[in-house]
């Protein structure tokens, strides 16, 4: 039955993620219409009538559907690991001198950068089964471990090569402002010129990404040198985004918002000006426990204000080899719950419309409605709250990609 073309689900219980629905967005016993690998309608089983083919017709028999999951924000493709820092780390030599030694993100760049395109999409393919395993059905690939024009372009053609063969939506972001390279210590304004005037051209031409990232921190970019990364991304037609405000409170996430950015991921520092700058703007807050987790931080993303202003919030496994090795949308969910406190509807929301939105995706990822995309997950479970209460046990049973029916037992 794998890659079978459906046009009718029957006896399903759609959780739609619909906007303005609450309790997930549930609807009763449903057939639903898939018509050209998008969904047509959502309509009650007493409405349905046989006029579709048998081998067109999957009977869910009563169970939970999903929207396919969304892994908005992850590093998957680079050289090397970090293994023996975590180890270091854990026999109390300080990150300082582990990265005055060559190590941190230093030696992802210089493993990065002696890999070819071949070797950096084989050692990622097991990152991208296990979060296909899950149900993730569209994933975010950023950049920014090359840190020049060459090796830039070597991830972004490496994240498109990487997906190919596989039945996943890729969006791929431009990270080149993600780290100063060795060769411009001291030049930190001279190498943002460098992004905005010969690799955001490169990248916009050749089609190599939606979206451009900056990381706006002390460690890494300034708000001025933010905001001109952002002036050249939307002058070549290319959504911004930013990682803000993990570390401290730099502005970031007011400025992306301010410039009508798509997110703002991290944000464990945001303020209440932040927040009401994104709630005025649309922009989501990508919320990453796995770094909170691995990094034993104890300052949380402001949930309570993200609420009371209505922000959207997005989880994602931010999935890197040094502050994120955790390759498991789920786990994010639960840890969305037990560390941040979220409900588990609203870390559902946050791998699925949430996470679309995050995306510039509203609408065609993400839920259960007409004219989205019909990427689908099919549960055997009592209770849509299991999705986050546990991981590494529930796998979906069915696994649909625009409508067809695809392997999600990866190996």
């Amino acid at each position: 039955m794998t890659d079978t073309a459906f046009t009718w689900l029957l006896n399903a219980r759609p959780i739609t993620m619909e906007l303005g629905e609450e309790g997930y967005g549930q609807k009763p016993l449903s057939a639903i219409e898939i018509q050209q690998g998008k969904i047509c309608r959502v309509i009650p089983m007493e409405e349905y009538s046989a006029a579709a083919s048998d081998d067109a017709v999957l009977d869910l028999q009563g169970r939970y559907v999903t929207p396919g999951l969304i892994d908005c924000h992850t590093h998957l493709i680079y050289g090397g690991d970090r293994a023996d820092e975590f180890e270091r780390r854990l026999q109390g030599v300080p990150y300082s001198t582990i990265a005055k030694e060559g190590g941190g993100i230093a030696s992802t760049v210089r493993a990065t950068r002696e890999a070819t395109i071949e070797t950096l999409v084989e050692a990622a393919k097991p990152r991208l089964e296990a979060l296909l395993r899950e149900g993730v059905t569209t994933i975010e690939i950023k950049s920014g471990y090359g840190l020049s024009l060459e090796d830039e372009l070597k991830l972004l053609r490496a994240a498109k090569a990487l997906t190919q063969g596989y039945s996943v939506r890729l969006h791929a972001t431009f990270l080149g402002a993600h780290a100063l390279p060795p060769e411009f210590v001291g030049r930190a304004d001279d190498y943002i010129t460098l992004v905005c005037d010969k690799m955001i051209p490169v990248v916009a031409a050749e089609q190599l990404a939606d979206a451009v990232d900056v990381f706006c921190e002390g460690i890494a970019f300034s708000t001025e040198q933010t905001a001109r990364v952002f002036d050249a991304a939307k002058a070549h037609g290319l959504n911004i985004k930013a990682h803000a405000e993990q570390l401290s409170l730099l502005g970031g996430s007011e400025l992306v918002a301010e410039r009508g950015g798509l997110s703002a991921d991290h944000v464990e520092y945001l303020d209440e000006a932040g927040v009401r700058a994104m709630a005025n703007a649309g922009t989501v807050a990508v919320l990453l426990p796995g770094a909170f987790y691995f990094l034993r931080e104890t300052q949380l993303p402001p949930i309570e204000l993200l609420r009371e202003y209505s922000v959207p919030m997005a989880l994602a496994t931010d999935f890197n080899p040094g502050t994120s090795p955790l390759a498991s949308l789920r786990l994010m969910m639960n840890m969305g719950c037990t560390l941040f406190r979220l409900t588990p509807e609203e870390v559902l929301r946050g791998v699925t419309q949430h996470a679309a939105t995050a995306l510039g995706q509203q609408g065609k990822l993400g839920q259960i409605i007409p004219g989205a995309h019909a990427d689908l997950l099919v549960w055997d479970i009592r209770h849509p709250a299991e999705l986050a209460y546990c991981f590494g046990v529930s796998q979906p049973l069915y696994r649909l990609f625009a409508g067809h029916l695809t392997p999600n037992n990866y190996s």
